[in-house]
C-alpha cells in the first residue's frame, strides 16, 4: 500500500486563490519577477501567519481571540522597555515575552473553560486590558529601545546551503508550520478538531474537553508572543503595532476555509490564508487603491465565509429535503401497457 499526499478539506481553494494572488503580483510588480520578491513577501506576512496559526487552534475548538493584537503591542513595548538597548538583556526578555504571551493564554483558557465565559467576550476584555495598562504604563509613547540582537529575529537573514540567505522569520515561521501541522495528524490535534465539532460526544467518550481549550489558548497566546518578538524586530517600537491583528488573523482562518464555530478547517490552510490576505494587500497597493479599502476587504471576507459556511452545511441539507419532499409529492405515473 502507498501512502499518497492528500490535501485537507479546504485547502485546494485557498491554494488556487493564492496562486492567483502570486501570478498577479508578478505581473503588476517588477519585484516579484525573481524569488527574492516572494522572499521578502513572505517574510512580511510570517507574524501574521503566525498569529493565524495560533487563531486557528482556537478557532476550530469552538471560540475567539480577540486579545492577540494588544498582545502583540505589549509583548514589544515591554520587550523595548526592559531592553532598552542592552545587548545582555535580549535572552531573558525573549523567555519572558513568551512566558507573558503564555500567561495571558492560560488566563483565557481558565475563564473561559472553567467561568464559563464566552471566549469572545473575556478575549474582549483581555483586549481592553492590555490595552489600558499598555497606555498607563507608557503614557501613549513607548520609552526604550531593541537590541541588535533581538532584532535579528525579525530583520536578518541566515546562510542556507543552496538557498542563500534566508530571514529568520521564515525559518521560524516554517518550523512552527510543520510542528503545527504534526501536531493536528496526532491525537490530541483531531481531538481538538472533535471539541468543535461535537463537544458532547467528545466529553461522553472520555475527552478532556476543557484542557484542550485551554491548550488551545495557551498555544495562541505564546504564538502572539512571538509574532510580537518578529514585528519589534521588523518594525520597531510602536504603540499601534499590534493594532488590528486580531481582525486580520481571524480573516485569514476563514479566508482558508476553517469554519467559524470550530469542527472543521486546516492549520495549513489558515496559514496559507494568511499568505493570500498578505498578497491581496500588496497587490492593492501596487495597483494603487488605497490602503483604507483593507478593513472593508477583511469585513467582506469573513461575511463571505460565513455565508458560504452556512450554505455549505445547512443549504445542502435544506436543498436535499426539499428535493426529496418534491419527489415523494409526484403523482404516480400510470404503467406502460
Amino acid at each position: 500500500m502507498t501512502w499518497r499526499p492528500r490535501l485537507a478539506e479546504g485547502t485546494a481553494p485557498v491554494l488556487v486563490v493564492l496562486l492567483v494572488l502570486l501570478v498577479g503580483l508578478a505581473i503588476v510588480g517588477p519585484a516579484y519577477h525573481e524569488p527574492s520578491g516572494y522572499l521578502a513577501l513572505l517574510k512580511r506576512a510570517a507574524p501574521l501567519m503566525i498569529l493565524a496559526i495560533g487563531q486557528y487552534f482556537v478557532i476550530v475548538s469552538g471560540g475567539f481571540d480577540l486579545s492577540v493584537g494588544a498582545l502583540v503591542t505589549a509583548g514589544v513595548v515591554i520587550a523595548a522597555r526592559l531592553i532598552n538597548g542592552s545587548e545582555s538583556a535580549t535572552a531573558r526578555v525573549i523567555l519572558l515575552v513568551l512566558g507573558f504571551g503564555l500567561l495571558v493564554g492560560l488566563v483565557n483558557g481558565l475563564v473561559t473553560t472553567k467561568l464559563l465565559v464566552p471566549s469572545f467576550i473575556v478575549t474582549l476584555g483581555m483586549l481592553l486590558v492590555l490595552n489600558g495598562a499598555i497606555f498607563l504604563w507608557t503614557g501613549g509613547a513607548p520609552r526604550g529601545a531593541l537590541s541588535t540582537g533581538f532584532r535579528t529575529f525579525g530583520r536578518g537573514s541566515v546562510d542556507v546551503p543552496l538557498l542563500g540567505d534566508v530571514p529568520w522569520s521564515v525559518l521560524i515561521l516554517l518550523a512552527i508550520l510543520v510542528a503545527a501541522a504534526l501536531f493536528m495528524r496526532a491525537g490530541t490535534g483531531r481531538a481538538l478538531v472533535a471539541v468543535g465539532d461535537n463537544e458532547a460526544t467528545v466529553r461522553l467518550s472520555g475527552g478532556q474537553v476543557d484542557r484542550l481549550r485551554l491548550l488551545a489558548f495557551v498555544l495562541s497566546g505564546v504564538l502572539a508572543a512571538v509574532a510580537a518578538i518578529l514585528l519589534g524586530g521588523f518594525a520597531g517600537v510602536s504603540a499601534q503595532v499590534g493594532n488590528g491583528l486580531e481582525f486580520r488573523a481571524i480573516t485569514a482562518v476563514v479566508l482558508g476555509g476553517v469554519l467559524l464555530g470550530g469542527g472543521r478547517g486546516s492549520v495549513v490552510a489558515a496559514a496559507a490564508g494568511a499568505l493570500s490576505l498578505e498578497a491581496l494587500f500588496t497587490l492593492l497597493n501596487l495597483l494603487g487603491v488605497s490602503g483604507a479599502l483593507e478593513s472593508a476587504v477583511q469585513g467582506v471576507i469573513i461575511i463571505a465565509a460565513v455565508a458560504y459556511a452556512s450554505l455549505g452545511s445547512g443549504g445542502r441539507q435544506r436543498l436535499r429535503s426539499w428535493s426529496k419532499q418534491r419527489n415523494g409529492a409526484r403523482p404516480a405515473q400510470p404503467a406502460s401497457s
